[in-house]
């Protein structure tokens, strides 16, 4: 399956999501924000299919750290989450592999289905 980076702020979020993608057989590797889920990019320890983002977020927020993913990695596929339905029509210009947004709260068979969508 496919090896995914996970960046929100929100522990209940974080928590959710992972649990929910790790049930369909995805590892997931956990951030709190977007400044270390770029670290994480940037260290080049992980080869990652897929980031799925918050994009409001504290010091990096997920429009920066989709931009950056894909300098380090074009075609990079990217999943925006968002409580905010103008905050997802920011990241609708990307040149991503592949790009999907959900608006927050979301049910855990829709993130999963978006992930299997954008990853496929």
């Amino acid at each position: 399956m496919a090896r995914i980076l996970l960046a929100d702020d929100d522990a209940a979020t974080r928590d959710l999501v992972r649990r929910s993608l790790e049930s369909d057989g995805h590892s997931v590797t956990v951030t709190e924000d977007g400044a270390e889920a770029l670290e994480r990019l940037q260290a080049g320890d992980a080869n990652f299919d897929l980031v799925v983002t918050d994009v409001e977020m504290p010091a990096l927020d997920g429009i920066m750290l989709a931009e950056e993913a894909l300098k380090l990695r074009p075609g990079m596929r990217i999943v925006l989450m968002s409580g905010y339905a103008e905050a997802l029509q920011r990241g609708a210009a990307f040149k991503a592999g592949k790009l999907g947004t959900i608006t927050k709260p979301f049910t855990l068979d829709q993130i999963r289905a978006l992930v299997r969508t954008t990853l496929s």
